[in-house]
């Protein structure tokens, strides 16, 4: 048995996934009523995101399923210890991420969220699941939040928030990401800089696309 297949972090995520499967933000006018260039366009912004991702507060917006088991199984195969996250929202992907480092004995993991009313829920869940305190919550703009106070060594690095800024973020964690140390960023192909940078051997990484929606990356020096 793992924290991640027993309660109480598994009946809080069957629970947490079926609320976001029936709260999905492609049938609310505040999505819908934007052309699809129009969102494409923002999803992409390195100016605009605050507003798109504002119009979207209500919305879990999680990673999938698959996913969130991906990142529990790399975080416990690397014995990652210092897990660093872009995007709270809800918290289902901080909760995969907490297990693991509960599962490893131990560690700690900070994430970051733009929205105070996200932070919220993700720390109700986050207690709920028992994993609060392993999880340092700092509210803002990730461009300043992750500026300072990072572990010198970072195991694993999620990126799963406004995807434009996916390469200002990686600069931020770079010098601290150890070799060998993984990369997972969540529909990265809204980020074709990220991409460019991560996929050449030049800058220091091995990068494969793992699936439609997801890149994974490891650094190799």
């Amino acid at each position: 048995m793992t924290a991640l297949t027993q309660a109480p972090i598994a009946p809080l995520l069957d629970r947490l996934f079926l609320e976001a499967d029936a709260a999905r933000p492609h049938t609310h006018p505040a999505f819908t009523a934007m052309a699809p260039e129009e969102r494409n366009r923002l999803m992409r912004s390195k100016t605009e995101y605050l507003d798109l991702y504002s119009r979207l507060k209500d919305f879990p917006l999680p990673v999938s399923k698959e996913t969130g088991a991906l990142l529990y199984m790399l975080a416990r195969s690397s014995q990652a210890r210092n897990i660093i996250e872009f995007g709270t929202s809800f918290g289902i992907s901080t909760l995969h991420l907490a297990a693991a480092l509960r599962d490893n004995g131990g560690g700690r993991l900070i994430t970051t969220e733009f929205e105070s009313s996200k932070v919220a829920r993700a720390r109700q869940n986050l207690q709920a699941g028992g994993v609060l305190d392993l999880v340092e919550i700092r509210e803002g703009d990730a461009l300043q939040t992750l500026r300072a106070d990072l572990p010198d060594t970072v195991d694993l690095l999620l990126l799963d928030g406004a995807k434009a800024l996916y390469p200002d973020i990686l600069s931020l964690v770079e010098g601290r990401l150890r070799p060998g140390a993984l990369i997972v960023a969540d529909n990265a192909n809204f980020s074709p800089d990220y991409l460019e940078r991560v996929r050449s051997r030049a800058n220091g990484y091995l990068s494969v696309p793992f699936s439609d929606d997801v890149e994974l990356s490891m650094r190799i020096r």
